[in-house]
Protein backbone atom coordinates (compact mmCIF):
# COMPACT_ATOMS: atom_id res chain seq x y z
CA UNK A 1 0.00 0.00 0.00
CA UNK A 2 2.66 2.34 1.04
CA UNK A 3 4.90 1.81 -2.34
CA UNK A 4 1.59 2.37 -4.34
CA UNK A 5 0.85 5.62 -2.24
CA UNK A 6 4.40 6.60 -3.32
CA UNK A 7 4.04 6.10 -6.72
CA UNK A 8 1.26 8.06 -6.60
CA UNK A 9 2.78 11.19 -5.00
CA UNK A 10 5.62 10.47 -7.78
CA UNK A 11 2.95 10.68 -10.63
CA UNK A 12 1.52 13.86 -9.05
CA UNK A 13 4.82 15.90 -8.36
CA UNK A 14 6.08 15.03 -11.94
CA UNK A 15 2.98 16.20 -13.31
CA UNK A 16 3.03 19.20 -11.50
CA UNK A 17 6.75 20.07 -12.63
CA UNK A 18 5.42 19.57 -16.45
CA UNK A 19 2.81 21.91 -16.20
CA UNK A 20 5.21 25.02 -14.54
CA UNK A 21 7.44 24.30 -17.11
CA UNK A 22 5.01 24.58 -19.97
CA UNK A 23 3.67 27.23 -18.29
CA UNK A 24 6.76 29.54 -17.87
CA UNK A 25 7.50 28.72 -21.70
CA UNK A 26 4.14 30.48 -23.11
CA UNK A 27 4.93 33.09 -20.65
CA UNK A 28 8.59 33.79 -22.47
CA UNK A 29 7.18 33.14 -26.06
CA UNK A 30 4.28 35.54 -25.65
CA UNK A 31 4.91 39.09 -26.83
CA UNK A 32 4.57 42.21 -24.25
CA UNK A 33 0.86 42.33 -23.27
CA UNK A 34 -0.80 45.44 -24.87
CA UNK A 35 -2.28 46.73 -21.54
CA UNK A 36 -5.61 49.35 -21.87
CA UNK A 37 -3.32 52.30 -20.89
CA UNK A 38 -1.93 51.48 -24.91
CA UNK A 39 1.01 51.21 -26.79
CA UNK A 40 5.14 51.21 -25.79
CA UNK A 41 7.32 53.66 -27.70
CA UNK A 42 10.25 52.16 -28.22
CA UNK A 43 12.12 54.55 -30.56
CA UNK A 44 12.06 58.18 -31.70
CA UNK A 45 13.46 58.42 -35.28
CA UNK A 46 13.36 62.17 -35.32
CA UNK A 47 10.88 65.09 -33.79
CA UNK A 48 7.75 63.66 -36.15
CA UNK A 49 8.71 59.77 -36.33
CA UNK A 50 8.59 57.33 -33.51
CA UNK A 51 8.05 53.70 -33.34
CA UNK A 52 5.57 51.81 -31.09
CA UNK A 53 5.42 47.95 -30.05
CA UNK A 54 2.00 46.48 -31.35
CA UNK A 55 1.45 43.02 -31.54
CA UNK A 56 5.20 42.39 -30.28
CA UNK A 57 6.40 43.90 -33.37
CA UNK A 58 7.89 47.57 -34.16
CA UNK A 59 5.13 49.90 -35.84
CA UNK A 60 6.74 53.38 -37.66
CA UNK A 61 4.19 55.91 -36.89
CA UNK A 62 4.91 59.56 -38.53
CA UNK A 63 2.72 62.54 -36.73
CA UNK A 64 0.20 63.84 -38.46
CA UNK A 65 -0.02 66.93 -39.60
CA UNK A 66 2.99 68.44 -38.50
CA UNK A 67 6.51 68.50 -39.68
CA UNK A 68 9.70 69.03 -37.67
CA UNK A 69 13.11 69.66 -38.37
CA UNK A 70 15.42 67.13 -39.88
CA UNK A 71 18.00 65.69 -38.33
CA UNK A 72 20.72 67.85 -39.81
CA UNK A 73 18.88 71.28 -39.82
CA UNK A 74 18.79 73.96 -37.35
CA UNK A 75 16.50 72.54 -34.53
CA UNK A 76 16.46 69.26 -35.86
CA UNK A 77 18.20 67.82 -32.57
CA UNK A 78 16.28 69.36 -30.05
CA UNK A 79 13.16 68.36 -31.72
CA UNK A 80 13.90 65.18 -31.63
CA UNK A 81 14.81 65.37 -27.78
CA UNK A 82 11.71 67.08 -27.07
CA UNK A 83 9.36 64.39 -28.41
CA UNK A 84 11.79 61.78 -26.67
CA UNK A 85 11.07 63.52 -23.35
CA UNK A 86 7.34 63.78 -23.85
CA UNK A 87 7.01 60.08 -24.95
CA UNK A 88 10.09 57.29 -25.10
CA UNK A 89 9.12 54.35 -23.17
CA UNK A 90 5.82 55.54 -22.43
CA UNK A 91 2.22 53.52 -23.21
CA UNK A 92 0.29 56.06 -25.23
CA UNK A 93 -2.64 55.70 -27.07
CA UNK A 94 -2.45 55.87 -31.34
CA UNK A 95 -5.32 57.31 -33.22
CA UNK A 96 -4.66 55.94 -36.59
CA UNK A 97 -5.35 58.66 -39.89
CA UNK A 98 -3.48 56.85 -43.07
CA UNK A 99 -0.39 54.95 -44.43
CA UNK A 100 2.11 57.55 -46.29
CA UNK A 101 3.77 56.75 -49.30
CA UNK A 102 6.63 55.27 -47.45
CA UNK A 103 3.71 52.43 -45.72
CA UNK A 104 4.46 54.37 -42.25
CA UNK A 105 0.88 54.26 -40.32
CA UNK A 106 -0.05 58.74 -39.94
CA UNK A 107 -1.46 59.45 -36.80
CA UNK A 108 -1.67 61.14 -33.50
CA UNK A 109 -0.45 60.20 -30.46
CA UNK A 110 -2.23 60.78 -26.97
CA UNK A 111 0.63 61.13 -24.08
CA UNK A 112 -0.67 58.82 -20.58
CA UNK A 113 -1.89 62.34 -19.27
CA UNK A 114 -4.09 63.14 -22.21
CA UNK A 115 -2.50 65.59 -24.07
CA UNK A 116 -1.89 65.40 -28.11
CA UNK A 117 1.81 64.79 -28.90
CA UNK A 118 1.65 66.10 -32.46
CA UNK A 119 -0.30 69.48 -30.85
CA UNK A 120 2.30 70.06 -28.53
CA UNK A 121 5.24 69.84 -31.10
CA UNK A 122 3.48 72.84 -32.81
CA UNK A 123 2.39 74.58 -29.39
CA UNK A 124 5.88 74.57 -28.18
CA UNK A 125 8.17 75.49 -31.41
CA UNK A 126 9.49 72.31 -32.11
CA UNK A 127 7.48 71.76 -35.48
CA UNK A 128 5.73 73.06 -37.71
CA UNK A 129 1.58 72.93 -38.96
CA UNK A 130 2.38 70.07 -42.41
CA UNK A 131 -0.30 72.20 -44.45
CA UNK A 132 0.37 70.00 -47.64
CA UNK A 133 -1.65 67.41 -45.17
CA UNK A 134 -3.50 68.87 -42.65
CA UNK A 135 -5.88 71.43 -42.86
CA UNK A 136 -6.62 71.87 -39.35
CA UNK A 137 -7.18 74.72 -37.88
CA UNK A 138 -6.36 73.67 -34.09
CA UNK A 139 -2.19 73.23 -35.87
CA UNK A 140 -2.60 76.34 -37.83
CA UNK A 141 -3.88 78.86 -34.45
CA UNK A 142 -1.24 76.52 -32.46
CA UNK A 143 1.56 77.89 -34.43
CA UNK A 144 0.67 81.30 -34.86
CA UNK A 145 0.73 81.53 -31.20
CA UNK A 146 4.28 79.91 -30.88
CA UNK A 147 5.46 82.18 -33.81
CA UNK A 148 4.12 85.40 -32.14
CA UNK A 149 5.80 84.12 -28.39
CA UNK A 150 8.79 83.06 -30.43
CA UNK A 151 8.91 79.94 -29.02
CA UNK A 152 11.15 77.14 -29.76
CA UNK A 153 12.83 77.45 -33.15
CA UNK A 154 10.71 80.38 -33.89
CA UNK A 155 13.49 82.66 -31.52
CA UNK A 156 15.58 82.24 -34.99
CA UNK A 157 16.07 84.82 -37.20
CA UNK A 158 14.92 82.69 -39.55
CA UNK A 159 13.66 79.49 -39.42
CA UNK A 160 12.98 77.28 -42.57
CA UNK A 161 10.17 74.89 -43.28
CA UNK A 162 11.40 71.38 -43.14
CA UNK A 163 10.11 70.78 -46.72
CA UNK A 164 11.57 74.08 -48.12
CA UNK A 165 14.89 72.42 -46.71
CA UNK A 166 14.08 69.11 -48.60
CA UNK A 167 13.54 70.72 -51.57
CA UNK A 168 17.07 72.35 -51.86
CA UNK A 169 18.23 69.37 -50.77
CA UNK A 170 16.83 68.07 -54.02
CA UNK A 171 17.51 70.33 -56.05
CA UNK A 172 20.96 70.79 -55.17
CA UNK A 173 21.31 66.80 -55.45
CA UNK A 174 19.79 67.25 -59.10
CA UNK A 175 22.31 70.05 -60.08
CA UNK A 176 25.52 68.00 -59.32
CA UNK A 177 24.20 65.35 -61.33
CA UNK A 178 23.73 67.24 -64.08
CA UNK A 179 26.95 68.56 -64.54
CA UNK A 180 28.24 65.69 -63.71
CA UNK A 181 26.59 64.00 -66.53
CA UNK A 182 27.77 67.34 -68.16
CA UNK A 183 31.02 66.34 -67.45
CA UNK A 184 31.15 62.79 -68.57
CA UNK A 185 29.45 63.88 -72.06
CA UNK A 186 32.69 66.08 -72.42
CA UNK A 187 34.92 63.61 -71.12
CA UNK A 188 33.41 60.61 -73.27
CA UNK A 189 31.74 61.76 -76.14
CA UNK A 190 34.17 63.72 -79.24
CA UNK A 191 33.01 67.63 -80.14
CA UNK A 192 29.64 68.05 -81.46
CA UNK A 193 29.26 70.22 -84.27
CA UNK A 194 33.44 71.16 -85.30
CA UNK A 195 33.66 71.77 -81.94
CA UNK A 196 37.69 70.73 -80.31
CA UNK A 197 39.74 71.61 -77.54
CA UNK A 198 43.15 72.91 -77.55
CA UNK A 199 45.38 73.70 -75.13
CA UNK A 200 45.81 77.93 -74.72
CA UNK A 201 49.86 77.67 -74.65
CA UNK A 202 52.51 78.63 -77.51
CA UNK A 203 54.01 75.88 -77.32
CA UNK A 204 50.75 73.65 -78.02
CA UNK A 205 50.49 72.71 -81.80
CA UNK A 206 47.80 69.99 -81.79
CA UNK A 207 43.81 70.20 -80.93
CA UNK A 208 42.09 67.12 -79.67
CA UNK A 209 38.15 66.28 -80.16
CA UNK A 210 37.99 64.27 -76.60
CA UNK A 211 37.96 66.36 -73.62
CA UNK A 212 39.54 63.44 -71.52
CA UNK A 213 42.47 62.92 -74.00
CA UNK A 214 45.59 61.54 -71.92
CA UNK A 215 47.50 63.99 -74.12
CA UNK A 216 45.81 67.25 -73.01
CA UNK A 217 45.96 66.09 -69.38
CA UNK A 218 49.64 67.77 -69.49
CA UNK A 219 48.30 71.06 -70.23
CA UNK A 220 49.30 73.50 -67.88
CA UNK A 221 47.18 76.38 -69.51
CA UNK A 222 43.88 77.28 -69.68
CA UNK A 223 41.74 74.61 -72.06
CA UNK A 224 39.90 76.12 -74.56
CA UNK A 225 36.99 75.49 -76.72
CA UNK A 226 36.72 76.53 -80.08
CA UNK A 227 35.60 75.07 -83.65
CA UNK A 228 37.59 72.95 -85.92
CA UNK A 229 37.78 75.73 -88.27
CA UNK A 230 39.49 78.07 -85.82
CA UNK A 231 41.79 75.19 -85.03
CA UNK A 232 42.94 75.62 -88.87
CA UNK A 233 43.17 79.55 -88.83
CA UNK A 234 45.78 78.95 -85.77
CA UNK A 235 47.68 76.18 -87.79
CA UNK A 236 47.01 73.39 -85.22
CA UNK A 237 47.09 70.20 -86.58
CA UNK A 238 44.80 66.18 -84.88
CA UNK A 239 45.74 65.07 -81.84
CA UNK A 240 47.31 61.48 -82.19
CA UNK A 241 45.76 60.27 -79.74
CA UNK A 242 42.05 61.18 -80.17
CA UNK A 243 41.86 62.69 -83.53
CA UNK A 244 42.40 60.23 -85.84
Amino acid sequence: MRSGQLLLLKCWVWLFLFVSCQQAQKQEQQPEPQTGNGYKVIAIKDGDTIELLKDGKPLRVRLYGVDAPEKNQDFGTKSRMYTSEMAFGKYVQLVEHNLDRYGRTVGEIILPDGRNLNEELVRNGFAWHYVAYSKSKQLAQLEAEARADKRGLWAGPSPQAPWEFRNGKRKKAAAGKKQEQSDIKDTAQPGSAGRVFICDSKSASTYHVLKGCRALASCKSEVRTITSAQAAVKNRHPCKVCAQ
